[in-house]
């Protein structure tokens, strides 16, 4: 791989954020870092992994839905506070993992800032208007950086430990089924744009490494603001390939080559396959509940082979990177 691709892109980043770049840039091609979600404080899927394969995933995701601002709790339904309910407090596994040094990427499935009910990261739960929301002078716009300065807040105690956060805001932005992706590709670029503006330059949160997720090139918001390149998937079940043409349409999104993710996936990528065939997706990260702890997906006996397999990097073969 071109080495360029480990530089971050901000220049003021610490340390921690060079050594996990050049890490995923140096693995690429000849293993894979094991990924798993999670969303509770219970953290079931970890636990079910450690029982399965007697490992642990490399990479862990954490949920930070239940810190959106602007919950709604006289406008909602039991589904949807159950799962707050269950979030809450979640940063404190964060804290607990970083302490075990393994990798640490985070999810938002931010509640509107506006005029939400119920899960109002949906948009068929929120009048918010993410064009509004980008345009200086709006109370949209107000509330957006309200939000965001409360969220970069969270993050701050993890700059100043010098702990790397795998940071994917936005997540399948070239979907309308979240509030920010609603209104097609200029204005979430535009709010990508002013999120890293706000961490970087008024907050200088120098320890997030910029992970894009989507699948469409024309929501690239380009190379001097995005770290390493993601997007979703969801294939049937119990089909376990490299995923190599998802891979190679990806990367075409860049004009300089850039870390390749697989930001989510419902089924366990053929690490073998993989390697063989040189396809450079440098993690994955399986999704949580039934994705994991059932066998609907993916057999135990596939989470098996995956973390038993000398090409997946898992949590006791992940140097010390912070």
């Amino acid at each position: 791989m071109n080495r360029k691709c480990d530089n971050p892109v901000n220049e003021a980043s610490q340390p921690c954020v060079r050594n996990v770049m050049k890490y995923l840039a140096d693995i690429t091609g000849s293993c894979i870092v094991t990924g798993q979600h999670t969303q509770t404080m219970a953290m079931e899927e970890l636990y079910k992994i450690r029982d399965i394969t007697g490992k642990e995933p490399a990479l862990l995701g954490f949920e930070l839905l239940a810190y959106s601002p602007n919950i709604n709790e006289k406008d909602t339904d039991e589904e949807c506070m159950t799962e707050v309910l269950e979030n809450r407090g979640t940063l404190k596994r964060a804290w607990e993992w970083a302490e075990k040094k393994g990798l640490i990427t985070f999810t938002w499935h931010w509640f509107s800032p506006m005029y939400g009910r119920s899960k109002s990261f949906y948009s068929e739960n929120t009048e918010y208007d993410v064009i509004k929301a980008v345009t200086e002078g709006t109370a949209e716009y107000k509330a957006l950086l309200k939000d965001m300065d409360h969220m970069a807040g969270l993050l701050k105690p993890f700059c100043e430990k010098n702990i790397p956060i795998l940071w994917r805001p936005f997540h399948e932005m070239d979907g309308v089924w979240f509030w920010w992706g609603r209104r097609g590709a200029e204005p979430v670029k535009k709010l990508w744009k002013i999120m890293f503006d706000r961490f970087t330059k008024v907050h200088h949160l120098t320890n997030l490494i910029w992970v894009w997720n989507a699948e469409k090139k024309e929501f690239y918001p380009g190379d001097d603001v995005v770290d390493i390149i993601s997007r979703d998937m969801y294939p049937p079940a119990h089909e376990h390939t490299a995923r190599q043409e998802e891979y190679e349409v990806l990367v075409k999104v860049t004009n300089t080559p850039k870390i390749v993710f697989i930001g989510e996936t419902g089924v366990l990528p053929d690490v073998k396959s993989l390697h063989d065939n040189k396809v450079g997706w440098a993690a994955f990260m399986t999704w949580s509940k039934g994705f994991c702890l059932t066998e609907e997906y993916n057999s135990f006996d596939e989470l098996k082979k995956v973390y038993d397999s000398p090409y997946a990097v898992t949590k006791d073969l992940l140097p010390e990177l912070y």
